[in-house]
């Protein structure tokens, strides 16, 4: 199962494993944190992935 992972503040190491753990190999992140988003890309990967986790 894919999965995109929304990221609005850098990762620590905790939230880092659990990104781990629950992407299960195969996974895509999307920073929100740096610089200015592409929302268009963010849309699109939205799509392209079964699940989508938001972290804060």
């Amino acid at each position: 199962m894919k999965t995109l992972h929304i990221l609005k503040t850098e990762p620590d190491s905790d939230t880092r494993t659990l990104i781990d753990i629950l992407s299960e190999g195969d996974a895509a992140t999307f920073p929100l944190y740096k610089g200015e988003p592409d929302y268009g890309k963010l849309i699109d990967l939205i799509f392209e992935n079964d699940r989508a986790i938001s972290w804060w």
